[in-house]
Parts: C-alpha cells; sequence; structure tokens
C-alpha cells in the first residue's frame, strides 16, 4: 500500500489539515445536495444519483466519507510502525475520496464539488452536516456488518434524524422492482 506523507508542524499537525478537518465538520451553506460515500457500490448509485440532481438543481455537491478507528487505523502507519495523528489519517481519507472519485466528478464539470472526511459515525456526521442542506443522499446500506436490512444503520439514522429531506438510494438491482404495499 502506498505511504502518503504529510509535512508536519513541530506539534505534529500541518496548520492546514488542522483547519481543513475543522471546516470538514461545520454544517454545508444552505442549499447544498450532501452525500455519503464509504466505497460500495450502494454509495456509488448514492453518488450518480446525487451528481444528477446537483446538476438538474444547479447546487453544490458535498461527498462525505467517515473513518473510525476500526476500520481504517491499522492502515495508516509510518514506515517506522508508528500511527498516524488523526488529522493526517483524515487529510489521506479525504485525498483519497477526490482520487477515487476525479474521473466521475469531472464528467460534470458545471458541479461545483466539495469532499469532505471525518473520524467520526457516518450517521451522526451527515445528520450534522446537513443541518442547512437542500438534500442528503446515501445508499440503502454500505459496509456494515448487517446486510439483511433494506436499510442499513446509516440510512436509517439519517431517515430518521437529519434536518433535511434525505433520498436513500436503493441497490441497482432493487430500483426498477415494483412496488408492492406490506
Amino acid at each position: 500500500m502506498d505511504q502518503t506523507t504529510i509535512p508536519i508542524d513541530e506539534a505534529g499537525i500541518t496548520p492546514s489539515a488542522s483547519e481543513a478537518n475543522l471546516r470538514d465538520l461545520q454544517p454545508v451553506p444552505e442549499g447544498t445536495i450532501v452525500v455519503g460515500h464509504d466505497g460500495s457500490a450502494e454509495s456509488d448509485g448514492a453518488l450518480t444519483v446525487a451528481l444528477d440532481l446537483a446538476h438538474r438543481l444547479a447546487a453544490p455537491l458535498v461527498i462525505v466519507r467517515c473513518w473510525t478507528i476500526d476500520d481504517k487505523l491499522a492502515v495508516f502507519r509510518n514506515a517506522d510502525g508508528t500511527i498516524l495523528s488523526f488529522t493526517e489519517v483524515t487529510g489521506i481519507v479525504r485525498a483519497r475520496l477526490t482520487a477515487e472519485l476525479a474521473e466521475r466528478v469531472a464528467e460534470h464539470p458545471e458541479l461545483v464539488v466539495h469532499y469532505r472526511s471525518a473520524l467520526a459515525q457516518p450517521g451522526e456526521l451527515l445528520e450534522s452536516l446537513s443541518a442547512d442542506a437542500l438534500m442528503l443522499v446515501v445508499g440503502s446500506r454500505g459496509r456494515g456488518k448487517i446486510t439483511g436490512f433494506m436499510l442499513g444503520s446509516v440510512s436509517n439514522h439519517c431517515v430518521h434524524h437529519a434536518p433535511c429531506p434525505v433520498l436513500v438510494v436503493p441497490p441497482r438491482d432493487r430500483r426498477h422492482l415494483p412496488h408492492h404495499d406490506l
């Protein structure tokens, strides 16, 4: 795995990385569409829908990726085995998200797109970021361990707690199935 080197100051963090991390925790500007992206096929579907909505509504788009200690900490080590700071890991997650989605976002040059990352629980972060959002878009489930439910824990949290409208994008193979009332 490639290592990303981030210059650090005497305190162990870069001022720009620190500022970016604080900005990433602030609610998005009013009228913005927020989409959660964890790298799963479901989040790719949500991104496709969010890109289309942002284009149609001429709205800025914010793509969000969270990380937690249990899913990323072992991956982000220096060559000598020491663990990178949370600020460094957050910067690496943001840089990887940006690089991973660059081609897809480039297909929409008319859009204003921002990337955010944070050490946070995804549902809680998406809820707080979307305080003034036009809409929050999420996949029906991502990389969570409970896969038998239609809504994953993140999408379920967002539907019940987000302060803006939430669009839950079902998996591609379920998008065109006839709707049946329960």
